[in-house]
């Protein structure tokens, strides 16, 4: 048992390399507009491996069907009841509609790009699941850890859900807002576990004033993340009507939410400024704010490329993607300090 509980800061860290990537994968979805690449839910057409071409996807005579299979007819999704071969003639008895929704088209490319976002996020739920079962070996002595590692195997399990009632609602943008902050949740108790499993000894030079600006990044940087999530429904609405290559035109008359986005990272920056210079002038040790201040820098430039450079190609993934660095970084930072406020080192 004591060989099994180390395990649990690498399944930590390994947990949280995949959420991450699972949140750039779901960038990707994003910007591809892939979201509906799958239909269906937790299968792909009704498949564990997705098809590559259209035509798996048609009704075919002499064809063996499994059950749950899906076929695209009349532009409708059709589910086969049960197993059977198909005879000459198409027999509408041995189907029936898929009901959660009307959405029946196949892009080979969104269905593997909504595929692999799928697929890295099972494999971050079995990494979080074998961190909760090796947790269990801490039980006498960090009880928090296993309940912390046990309610992040709840979390995923709930993300799961969340990004099946995404595809249900054919991508309500509530609800993909919601699946968003999951994840950053998700990010976040990793990141606790992996700072409070670190046994080596940090000196930090604790500085009350560095503490109380981080006390107001923290927040302030997730109400940003709130409005950026308001644009970015603003913009998933431009592109339903405008279309996706109509990109010069999706921030032509944007809503008043947009402008305190983009004004407030000024704030924001001033502060990431003010909280570095103190870390490397006082020579703190906080790495991780300098870090916070360079992800930021890349996230307003990605933000203006976005608007005045017409969303070049993967702006939008970049910007969600390291909005969610940026709070990873931000939360660790606020985790040192807090050790440091407490003790005066970090640990």
């Amino acid at each position: 048992m004591k060989k099994i509980k180390h395990w649990y800061r690498p399944l930590a860290k390994i947990s949280l390399i995949l959420v991450y990537l699972v949140i750039l994968a779901g960038a990707v979805v994003r910007m591809t507009g892939s979201g509906m690449g799958c239909p269906d839910w937790p299968k792909c057409f009704g498949y564990l491996i997705p098809p590559t071409e259209e035509s798996e996807l048609l009704w075919t005579p002499e064809k063996t069907y499994t059950e749950g299979q899906v076929i695209i007819r009349d532009e409708t999704l059709l589910v086969a009841q049960s197993e059977f071969t198909s005879t000459s003639d198409f027999s509408p008895e041995n189907w029936e509609p898929y009901t959660r929704h009307d959405y029946a088209v196949f892009n080979a490319t969104h269905t593997w790009i909504e595929y692999i976002n799928r697929l890295l996020g099972a494999l971050a739920g079995l990494a979080m699941l074998l961190l909760a079962l090796v947790s269990l070996g801490w039980w006498k002595t960090h009880k928090s850890r296993v309940l912390l590692s046990w309610l992040g195997v709840i979390a995923i399990g709930f993300q799961a859900w969340l990004g099946a009632t995404v595809v249900y609602s054919v991508l309500e943008p509530v609800k993909i807002t919601l699946h968003m902050f999951m994840a950053l949740v998700i990010v976040g108790m990793l990141l606790w576990m992996v700072h409070s499993s670190d046994s080596r000894i940090r000196s930090f030079r604790y500085d009350r004033t560095t503490y109380r600006i981080w006390w107001l990044v923290v927040p302030l940087s997730m109400l940003q993340i709130l409005m950026g999530t308001q644009v970015r429904q603003f913009i998933d609405e431009q592109a339903k009507v405008l279309g996706m290559e109509a990109k010069a035109y999706w921030l032509e008359n944007p809503e008043v939410v947009f402008y305190l986005h983009r004004s407030f990272s000024i704030l924001l920056l001033l502060l990431h400024v003010w909280a570095a210079y103190r870390v490397v002038s006082m020579r703190l040790g906080f790495h991780k704010i300098n870090a916070s201040f360079l992800v930021l820098l890349g996230l307003i430039s990605t933000g203006i490329a976005m608007n005045y450079l017409a969303f070049p190609w993967g702006s939008q993934a970049t910007h969600l993607f390291l909005a969610a660095v940026l709070f990873g970084f931000q939360w660790y930072a606020f985790m040192e300090l807090k050790s440091a406020s407490r003790t005066g080192i970090s640990s």
